[in-house]
């Protein structure tokens, strides 16, 4: 075999390649949002199979990266976690999530003025109890189900149902670092006689009564979480707004006095604005209930009855796919859009030295039925060497992260959001590897 040319290392070469098969990606996706088919989505998987196998010449990735240059002008906003790329899935389901809303209709403020949750639509309720025994990720039994606009709301509404109103000082709450970005500012923005923030759950030590936030997968960094204080006072709040089998296997019907999901996470829909708890205690209902009455008195019946419908509409495809001839189910094809984003990212990160990523453990998805890997929602990306500031670093190459420090973590760490349009994530895909040549 010819050597390869001193100015050409083999680094260079794998990079070059990335590149390449970065644009033929592109070409294919849009593509896809042209034609909105199945077909087009196999040719996606299979150029993404193959991209690690093609080593490009130099004239051809030379001028594929005079036809990017354009794009690279762009500013890429990473930083949220908006679920657009569940976007494709929705589209070809057609109007299978459509409903009509009649004038007259959900004109009351109450749903089941005899149930603890009034506000709750029948409807939605059952399509969430459905849902979970689907996918298996949470006992319903002996559980009240209290709806919020999103899970944000009922983080606070959990708080205020939790604290007690007689205590001399506001009950501490914690989360272990690197705990989710807006914690902090929910627990004090209001300055709340009821609770405070008190930092990292890894290193609190004040005696008395403390409410912990568990985040499992954990937002920002994927990894499983359980409580890490373990006192007899401690009260727990477990948010697994992230467990679902795209992003983590399935490995047990999640049990805890108070939890919390959201349908954002869950399905991709955040504009509906709608959360859900799932609580033990009927007085810990009763109080979130009224927390959310306080607040906002109840949540819109015309976002319930979406949001039951698109439920079901996953549901159903679960049930579906099981069945003779069905098509691949929702939460199936998600999980193979993450796979192929996740193997995207390790090769770009792969390709150089100044970044890393995490490793995590693959498990046995029982939904799934088969080994899986985890694959988060957020990428909890490292800048390695020199590099103090990774978000200011990125920053400079117009990708807009959000830092490690506000989740009580490093500068050198950032969280960026796997769930963008295909368009912008490849972008990013492809604005990593140029960074590192």
């Amino acid at each position: 075999m010819a050597k390869l040319p001193a100015m050409l290392s083999l680094r260079h070469l794998l990079i070059l390649s990335l590149a390449v098969n970065v644009s033929l990606i592109l070409r294919m996706v849009y593509e896809g949002e042209r034609e909105g088919s199945n077909k087009n989505m196999e040719g996606y998987n299979r150029i993404i199979q193959k991209s690690r196998l093609v080593i490009p010449s130099t004239s051809f990735a030379n001028s594929t990266r005079k036809d990017r240059s354009g794009a690279m002008d762009k500013v890429i906003n990473l930083d949220h976690g908006d679920p657009t790329m569940y976007e494709r899935f929705w589209r070809q389901m057609g109007d299978r999530t459509t409903i009509t809303i009649p004038g007259w209709q959900s004109m009351s403020y109450f749903s089941d003025p005899t149930s603890i949750c009034w506000f709750l639509e029948p409807e939605f309720a059952k399509e969430v109890v459905r849902l979970h025994k689907v996918v298996g990720n949470a006992v319903t039994e002996g559980r009240h189900v209290v709806v919020g606009t999103g899970s944000s709301q009922l983080i606070l509404a959990a708080l205020y149902a939790l604290s007690n109103p007689n205590a001399a000082q506001p009950i501490s709450v914690v989360s272990a670092v690197p705990y989710y970005s807006s914690y902090p500012p929910m627990a004090d923005y209001q300055k709340s006689g009821l609770y405070k923030w008190a930092g990292d759950a890894d290193t609190f030590d004040k005696d008395g009564p403390y409410i912990e936030l568990v985040t499992s997968p954990n937002n920002p960094d994927g990894f499983t979480r359980q409580s890490v204080v373990n006192r007899n006072q401690g009260l727990l709040v477990h948010d697994l707004a992230y467990y679902w089998p795209q992003y983590t296997p399935i490995s047990f019907a999640s049990d805890y006095d108070l939890t919390l999901f959201t349908v954002s996470k869950s399905t991709g829909h955040a504009g509906m604005r709608i959360g859900w708890a799932l609580v033990k205690d009927r007085e810990i209902a009763k109080k979130m209930t009224k927390f959310i009455e306080l607040n906002t008195i109840g949540v819109s019946k015309d976002s319930q009855l979406r949001a039951a419908k698109v439920l079901k509409t996953v549901s159903d495809s679960c049930e579906e796919e099981n069945s003779q001839g069905g098509e691949e189910s929702f939460f199936k094809y998600s999980y193979k859009m993450m796979e192929q984003r996740w193997k995207l990212l390790k090769a770009a990160v792969d390709s150089g030295d100044l970044f890393s990523l995490p490793e995590f453990s693959s498990g046995f998805c029982n939904f799934l039925n088969q080994e899986s890997e985890t694959q988060p929602a957020f990428a909890w990306l490292k800048c390695e060497g020199d590099i103090e500031d990774c978000e200011s670093f990125l920053r400079g190459h117009k990708i807009l992260t959000r830092s490690g420090k506000q989740f009580g973590a490093s500068p050198k760490y950032v969280r960026i959001s796997m769930l963008d349009i295909d368009d912008n994530f490849m972008q990013f895909i492809d604005r990593l590897s140029t960074i590192q040549n």
